[in-house]
């Protein structure tokens, strides 16, 4: 009996162990839902749905594409100017 109940104690705790690493562990997806629904604040409806099908299949900016956009926006400036206006856009978050 008292090994019994030690296997059952044993075959507990692991199967806690185990549920609590499996919450800690997010895929990207559920990172990329956790954002999206925070960033959905409170539309409801239509509206919502929206949203978060735009946000759900946007693909991530890099910082190449970032790069690309911000040096066609930087036109034909120059020097300092240039340089002041290419940190600021880069710091920008994506629309």
């Amino acid at each position: 009996m008292k090994k019994l109940l030690s296997l059952l104690a044993i075959g507990l705790s692991l199967s806690l162990g185990v549920a609590h690493a499996e919450d800690k562990a997010k895929t990207p997806q559920q990172n990329k839902m956790t954002t999206c629904n925070a960033e959905a604040g409170d539309k409801k409806g239509d509206e919502r749905k929206a949203f978060m099908k735009s946000c759900l299949s946007a693909k991530p900016v890099t910082q190449q594409s970032k790069m690309k956009t911000c040096n066609a926006d930087a036109g034909d400036k120059k020097g300092d100017e240039r340089k002041a206006f290419m940190s600021e856009c880069l710091k920008k978050k994506p629309a």
